[in-house]
């Protein structure tokens, strides 16, 4: 499931493309064309990322909730300007062009992107390999040439399409997509915990102590949980917990204040590498050349997550994998005691 800082991309990456123009939608699919047919000829206004869940605001007091969820994602084609906030796998800033390559500003070198396409600013979403065969598909189907065809051909079940004269955003596979009023869309916020990108983080911080410390769940299960916080899935509880030291089965009541507002704090910074860089990089202190290759490969980017069997890369301690709230929990059972 894509994280809190996917979403986060997407977002921006609409803000930049969508917002303050008039949107053409349609559902090739089917299974939201009243929604569609709503939205259609709309200008988009705002676009929000709260959590796992982004919000797109259309004129006349409409909103378009999204949950991508286990298999959502969104394509993007067309002259995708990159927000300023977002970099490429190797730290430069770009745009992309129609054939979906990453352009930094002076220079056409290639990126570095994850193995599983993780990077990528023409697709956002999961599950990663199934995204890059979509958009090498769509790139074989008129894209290669001079004279791109305009709009791209519909590829896969497409929920929903948004479509300005420049730029196509096409949306498959996800959990949640509806439309909402004001009222709604503030109540679903409502209903979700902080967000670190959203209103004041202290405040966001003080929220997330309190809720812990009176909670007798599992820090573990609480770092799931989107009322608790916001955005946290399975790759970032796991290392976020090593990174504290903490067992994931300690109560939240039990772990120390200290160590819970580390945890928010440790949040906050990879969150906001997350959203520049596109990929969960939570190892510190890398070289460049270990950097260079943790971005272009998972298994050299994370402490403990997809790690059960291998030692540790502190004690040497083997890397155990159990299942706790239907997911799977990576830790390390000696410096995570």
């Amino acid at each position: 499931m894509p994280e809190g800082h996917s979403v986060h991309r997407v977002a921006r990456q609409f803000a930049r493309n969508f917002v303050g123009r008039p949107v053409s939608a349609s559902s090739p699919q089917g299974r939201f064309a009243e929604g569609a047919a709503v939205l259609d000829g709309r200008e988009m206004l705002q676009a929000r990322a709260v959590g796992k869940q982004m919000f797109l605001e259309f004129d006349g007091n409409l909103w378009l909730r999204v949950h991508l969820g286990l298999y959502g994602a969104w394509d993007f084609a067309g002259e995708i300007l990159v927000d300023p906030t977002i970099a490429s796998a190797n730290g430069r800033m770009g745009q992309t062009n129609q054939r979906g390559a990453v352009l930094a500003e002076g220079d056409d070198e290639a990126p570095i992107f994850d193995a599983e396409g993780e990077n990528s600013l023409a697709s956002i979403g999961a599950p990663r390999r199934t995204r890059v065969h979509v958009r090498m598909s769509e790139q074989t189907q008129g894209l290669e040439d001079e004279g791109d065809e305009w709009p791209p051909p519909v590829v896969g079940q497409v929920r929903l399409r948004l479509l300005t004269p420049v730029t196509c955003a096409d949306l498959r596979g996800p959990t949640a997509c509806v439309l909402q009023t004001p009222d709604e869309m503030l109540a679903t916020i409502a209903k979700l915990g902080p967000d670190p990108l959203v209103g004041d983080p202290a405040e966001g911080e003080e929220r997330f102590v309190g809720i812990v410390r009176r909670k007798a769940t599992p820090i573990a299960l609480l770092l799931m949980d989107q009322s608790v916080v916001s955005g946290i899935g399975n790759v970032y509880r796991a290392e976020m917990l090593y990174r504290a030291r903490l067992d994931p089965h300690t109560p939240g009541k039990d772990v120390p204040e200290e160590i819970v507002r580390a945890l928010w704090r440790d949040w906050v910074r990879l969150l906001a590498v997350g959203v520049e860089t596109g990929q969960m990089m939570t190892m510190d202190d890398l070289s460049p050349e270990q950097y260079r290759a943790a971005m272009a490969n998972r298994d050299d980017r994370h402490w403990v997550y997809r790690r059960a069997g291998l030692p540790c890369r502190v004690c040497g301690t083997e890397i155990a994998l159990e299942e706790i709230g239907a997911r799977k929990l990576y830790w390390c059972p000696f410096c995570q005691r």
